[in-house]
């Protein structure tokens, strides 16, 4: 029997221990290599684009020698007016990529000796890196399309004759909502959160390129589908698959989004909802990849993405 990808050595290529043997020279050293890598790890201004600048030596800053700015090697990224240490955040980076269902805020407080707060908004500026990768991406070839409901839970009544059906429009608290998933069959997944599965059509027309093969249920909400594109449908049923066709892809990431909301985080806000969804294709698009290469793609998207408009000053509620 063939062995899983995650039990072998090859996912294992990096291990928490080995970032928390760094020193604070070393991880600082590591992120100038991360944020200036075209110009070898030497300081660039995040203001003027100048390549020379001056070393303080009392603290980790730079001075621009063109406009005469002060920056640091988090100015500009997504860490901007960090308080941790560098090594502290490399090490929630690490603890964040090993979580195959995703990572708890309070698991990631607690590894850290934070508060919750931090953790949490850490944990949300790392997802919003992961989610960037995805902006205006367009998927082609055969697409998979499903969907399926998540938050809103109401709680049944205690006697059997006072229980209604949960399932009913009329009898939801209006929380729920749809996670609506395009995959490509061995490619990238592209979820979306709306109300309901046929308000995510026009989405779907727009990131499927023509041409496209799209598989889905025989839910009625698909059927606007035909008009555009090679549509396959498949009756669960009757079957998971009927020569070729099957939405298995997609009902894999959903197994990968409702674990991590029922044994993870155990309650997703239908704020943050898309968040947790983006992470969970980031996941899976990225889960035959040893855990170093997770840990370099994870910490290079963060130090790509600029400050972050939604968690910058999120608990002063200053977004």
């Amino acid at each position: 029997m063939a062995q899983h990808f995650l039990l072998s050595a090859k996912a294992r290529t990096l291990s928490l221990a080995q970032v928390l043997r760094l020193s604070d020279e070393d991880a600082f050293a590591t992120f100038r290599k991360v944020r200036w890598a075209a110009n070898d790890g030497n300081p660039v201004c995040p203001r003027c684009g100048c390549v020379e600048a001056y070393a303080y030596t009392t603290r980790r800053i730079f001075k621009c020698k063109g406009c005469g700015a002060q920056f640091s090697v988090t100015s500009g990224t997504i860490f901007a007016s960090r308080k941790l240490s560098y090594r502290d955040i490399l090490a929630a980076i690490a603890i964040f990529v090993n979580g195959a269902k995703g990572v708890s805020a309070l698991q990631l407080s607690r590894d850290l000796d934070v508060q919750y707060k931090t953790a949490f908004v850490l944990a949300h500026k790392l997802r919003e890196a992961m989610a960037a990768e995805m902006e205006g991406q367009k998927l082609r070839g055969e697409i998979e399309v499903d969907g399926a409901y998540f938050g809103g839970y109401v709680k049944p009544e205690n006697r059997k004759e006072d229980r209604k059906d949960r399932r009913r429009a009329e009898n939801q608290n209006g929380k729920r909502r749809a996670v609506v998933v395009m995959r490509q069959r061995n490619g990238r997944t592209l979820p979306f959160v709306f109300k309901s599965e046929d308000e995510s059509l026009p989405t779907i027309h727009a990131r499927a390129l023509p041409g496209s093969t799209v598989y889905a249920d025989e839910a009625s909400c698909w059927d606007a589908l035909h008009a555009g594109f090679e549509t396959r449908r498949i009756n669960h049923s009757v079957a998971f698959m009927d020569e070729g066709a099957c939405t298995n892809q997609a009902e894999s990431y959903f197994s990968r989004l409702r674990r991590a909301e029922i044994g993870t985080h155990h309650c997703i806000s239908r704020r943050y909802l898309s968040a947790y969804a983006t992470e969970m294709a980031w996941r899976e698009d990225m889960r035959r990849l040893p855990n170093g290469t997770l840990y370099a793609v994870a910490f290079a998207a963060a130090m790509a993405h600029p400050v972050s408009a939604q968690w910058k000053g999120y608990w002063q509620r200053r977004a």
